[in-house]
């Protein structure tokens, strides 16, 4: 017999949703995960009484209110705006491209209509019909000026490879706003959790056992029948041994770093659109949460090539990589007591608010109560 009703491999968002859900529905629930630590990537530590994303800048944001009420059950949110800027070559714009961006890059644009027929005459410009790469997809959105101050250099670096080399699908858009408004984000609700993130997955989790690094093929090969049903939220191939081949990621590595100063960038999130910086990102914790500690947190991002081993972060969603996340997804269809789940189990990119409507569902199928009820 089994010791409990569903192990759940994964403490992150995907994961703890389900806990929080089966715990309620009354089955019995391990959690494991591999780090040492819940939370998976939004985990937060304190560090000079700041709350660090250890894995990237997380801002939540999204449009779907029972969501958003369903992640306030377990955290106070305050009414952070993600409004980044971008250095090139010392020069700062606003991000999004909005009419802050486009006044400070053509001095004498300062209307709608200004920078509509700027950027349109720099389209027609390039005389380009159907977009062969990147670099041309993107001078066939916005032009050259645009594309080469705070396109070019930043998805090279985090592709690692020339915009000419890369597909045009990559970029199915580039959008531009024509109004003088820095929030980057379009939804509804958009804040961070006071407290941070490992808080608020801890509140999800409470009741719930939780083992932390713990690897689940060794778990299962010292307890067989730990539970009748696993919620799967590791990479889809490595549960499989790999035996078809491994599925490819971009990866990241971050270099954080205290400083003595109050206040070193005025801003949550600089991005560094040259492509001779090494970097993509500086990320300021403290500004996530309006701090006024007397020292700063700064986490220096670089996009990096991934192998096996590395933090899997971004899937290249290319054709070899889709028709290979399909051979397992017909594997892991005859798994009659696993369920994979979340961005690696289903080799799919999710922001926050989409990964936990995925658990929501999740929720469902498996359990049949509705998550936000329970």
């Amino acid at each position: 017999m089994s010791q409990y009703d569903y192990l759940v491999v994964g403490a992150g968002l995907s994961g703890a949703v389900f806990a929080n859900a089966a715990r309620k529905a009354g089955k019995s629930v391990l959690v494991i995960d591999r780090r040492d630590h819940i939370a998976g990537n939004v985990y937060t530590e304190e560090v000079e009484g700041i709350n660090v994303h250890r894995y990237g800048a997380h801002i939540f944001h999204t449009s779907m209110k029972d969501v958003w009420e369903y992640v306030n059950r377990f955290a106070e949110f305050n009414n952070y705006v993600n409004s980044p800027v971008a250095n090139f070559h010392g020069n700062m714009y606003n991000m999004p491209f909005n009419m802050n961006t486009f006044a400070k890059m053509w001095p004498g644009v300062v209307t709608p209509a200004d920078a509509r027929a700027k950027i349109a005459e720099q389209v027609a410009a390039e005389r380009i019909g159907e977009p062969a790469n990147l670099e041309e997809q993107a001078l066939s959105l916005v032009g050259r000026d645009i594309f080469e101050t705070l396109v070019k250099g930043y998805t090279e670096k985090q592709w690692g490879r020339d915009c000419k080399d890369l597909p045009a699908s990559i970029i199915k858009r580039l959008p531009c706003r024509f109004t003088y408004d820095n929030n980057y984000f379009n939804d509804r609700y958009q804040g961070v959790p006071m407290g941070g993130y490992t808080k608020m997955v801890a509140n999800m989790l409470e009741g719930v056992e939780a083992r932390c690094g713990v690897e689940y093929k060794e778990l299962v090969a010292e307890q067989p029948d730990i539970a009748a049903r696993t919620i799967y939220c590791g990479p889809i191939d490595a549960f499989y041994d790999f035996r078809l081949g491994t599925l490819e990621y971009r990866s990241l590595r971050f270099e954080s770093e205290v400083l003595d100063e109050s206040d070193h960038q005025g801003v949550a999130v600089v991005n560094y659109t040259a492509r001779e910086v090494p970097y993509t990102r500086v990320i300021e914790h403290k500004h996530f949460e309006f701090g006024d500690q007397p020292k700063t947190v700064i986490t220096r991002e670089y996009p990096a090539d991934w192998k096996p081993g590395d933090e899997p972060y971004y899937p290249i969603n290319d054709a070899r990589n889709e028709a290979l996340y399909r051979q397992y997804e017909q594997l892991a269809a005859q798994e009659g007591s696993v369920v994979f789940a979340g961005r690696l189990g289903g080799y799919k990119y999710y922001d926050m608010d989409k990964a936990i409507a995925a658990a929501f569902e999740l929720v469902r199928r498996e359990l049949g109560v509705e998550p936000t009820e329970a």
